[in-house]
């Protein structure tokens, strides 16, 4: 069996194994963020019919690490007065990360926990997690647990998806599609709108303290019918989440008494290739999108307890009509800032206090939510005799101030969706409450026609 590295300059020519890599913007970042309270990691989990052989998958995930060697690093050791963080190449892995729950009624609850509340270390080599769990006596899930400043959720499916291949005996792993984008047109501007702070959501926790040793994070997980395309809207499934996940916001902090302020939500746009050549590590530049109305009277008509379907309408116009143009638009990964931040002038300890100094003072103007939709799964995520994958989930860190990220990806037709929150933000019930609420304000945008 024969398969081409996915980054062929670390082993052919480029850089050699045991080589050091300084941080890029994006991973010193999230470096300069990380606490114990708030583990910054991505969760992904694979739904199969059928349960893999434990010893093929093992050996077919470890021949996926050895064919994309970007995620086999770990972080150099540092001190704080050195010029930057560095991956160190290890070409093989320091510890095992395959695991088998054994079943169990809770058992996949007790992975997902683990998902949100421990992160793989980045001392070890690779800072990833894959644990196996057996739902039924005949179907199990893949849960991928990803340390989020080394890696991101299209880099973790892409690792996924060469272990389906090579385990179903394929001789090289499967390409995936290209992102689809579409081309900007007819538009004015950059997109974006008088500045002002944005919407926060209304906090909602429990009196009582959350216990020691909890998840920092809940999660809820949702499949949803995939809203069938309007040939003549100019909106797509993306910019329904949007619209949806505007309207939960301003409905639960109008019935919770806050004022209305404009809800600003940050995407991450990913513009790498889906093949085996997908660069592995922290892909995607965040675009922050403003989704409030262009008329300030249309305001009450989307709060009320019933949505005006015609404001629902132009609202989804002028959200299309912003998303094209702001990602058409090329940025720094997290803007020019964070790039002046980590710019390596100053010790990589000192730039860590000037970030959070920075953050701390931003706070105010951190954008409401974060929202992440890989759309329809670029792979066929085939387990041979474990059989194809039936649904895809995934969720984002929810880290305060933001304290709220929603994730979503389509499986056969339907729309995987990921509600995570930080339990500083949402207690578990009022977590709930959101999710259905969102699923409401979801289905206010279908059926929705373009106007002729």
């Amino acid at each position: 069996m024969t398969a081409l590295p996915a980054d062929p300059g670390f082993r052919r020519g480029g850089v050699p194994v045991g080589a050091r890599l300084a941080f890029p913007t994006v991973d010193e970042v999230s470096r300069h963020f990380l606490s114990d309270d708030e583990p910054e990691t991505v969760h992904i989990e694979v739904h199969l019919p059928g349960r893999p052989d434990p010893r093929r998958l093992r050996e077919a995930f470890h021949r996926a690490l050895l064919l994309h060697p970007r995620i086999l690093v770990r972080q150099a050791p540092h001190r704080w007065y050195r010029r930057s963080y560095e991956w160190e190449l290890t070409g093989t892995p320091d510890v095992d990360p395959v695991s088998f729950a054994g079943p169990g009624p809770d058992a996949l609850a007790r992975a997902r926990a683990r998902a949100l509340s421990v992160c793989p270390p980045l001392y070890r080599s690779p800072p990833v997690r894959l644990e196996v769990v057996t739902v039924t006596a005949v179907r199990s899930v893949l849960l991928l647990t990803l340390h989020h400043t080394a890696l991101d959720a299209p880099a973790g499916l892409r690792v996924l998806a060469t272990t389906a291949a090579l385990y179903g005996g394929e001789g090289t792993a499967v390409e995936g599609s290209a992102p689809q984008r579409r081309a900007p047109a007819g538009q004015h501007g950059d997109g974006r709108v008088r500045w002002a702070r944005p919407a926060r959501l209304a906090r909602v926790t429990a009196a009582r303290p959350t216990r020691a040793g909890s998840a920092a994070n809940g999660m809820l997980l949702r499949e949803l019918p995939l809203p069938q395309p309007d040939p003549a809207a100019p909106w797509t499934v993306n910019d329904r989440l949007l619209v949806a996940a505007s309207l939960t916001v301003g409905r639960w902090n109008h019935t919770h008494g806050r004022p209305d302020r404009p809800v600003r939500i940050t995407v991450p746009v990913d513009d790498r290739p889906r093949g085996m050549a997908m660069p592995i590590g922290n892909g995607t530049r965040l675009v922050e999108v403003p989704v409030t109305p262009e008329d300030r009277s249309d305001a009450p008509l989307l709060l009320g307890r019933h949505p005006d379907p015609a404001a629902v309408t132009r609202l989804l116009h002028t959200t299309a009509r912003r998303t094209r143009t702001l990602t058409a638009h090329r940025r720094a990964p997290l803007g020019a800032g964070a790039d002046l931040l980590t710019a390596p002038v100053l010790p990589v300890g000192v730039r860590g206090a000037l970030t959070r100094g920075v953050r701390r003072a931003a706070a105010p103007w951190t954008s409401t939510l974060l929202l992440s939709n890989l759309g329809r799964v670029p792979y066929p995520l085939d387990f041979g005799d474990a059989g194809r994958a039936r649904a895809v989930w995934f969720s984002a860190p929810a880290r305060m101030p933001r304290g709220l990220s929603l994730s979503a990806a389509s499986t056969g037709g339907r729309l995987q969706v990921a509600l995570r929150w930080s339990h500083a933000l949402l207690d578990d019930p009022a977590g709930a409450a959101l999710a259905r609420l969102f699923e409401e304000c979801l289905a206010l945008t279908y059926g929705l026609r373009s106007a002729p």
